[in-house]
């Protein structure tokens, strides 16, 4: 059975680049385009791993991570925060219990690295 992965990003653009470069490596992958939208498919498909857009609109990916993380059913989901703002997002997502993060703009190899390791559990 492949992985699932939801990427959860409010940019058509951003979820397209990452559908495109995630199905190529053979993931399945399932698509949000806000907050809202990407705590209700967690909790109805509970995918394998969250890519979490750190700023998007109704839920902020801070605000969806809380709420997984609060979820006895989602907790156990590991969750990459993705950002453009590296210095900041990612040592504070790091604090706060995100899984690892991705880096916009994407370095597709970089990313799928980062992505087997979290899959892996490592």
């Amino acid at each position: 059975m492949r992985t699932r992965i939801l990427i959860a990003d409010d940019y058509d653009d951003n979820r397209e680049l990452l559908r495109l470069l995630l199905t190529t490596a053979n993931y399945e992958v399932a698509e949000a385009k806000n907050g809202r939208e990407c705590v209700r498919s967690a909790r109805e498909t509970l995918p394998d791993l969250i890519m979490v857009g750190l700023s998007m609109p109704e839920l902020d990916g801070w605000e969806v991570f809380r709420t997984l993380q609060a979820d006895s059913s989602t907790a156990h989901i590991p969750c990459l925060a993705v950002t453009a703002h590296t210095d900041v997002d990612c040592n504070r997502a790091m604090q706060v219990g995100f899984s690892g993060f991705v880096a916009k703009p994407f370095k597709t190899d970089e990313m799928l690295a980062t992505i087997a390791k979290v899959v892996r559990g490592e």
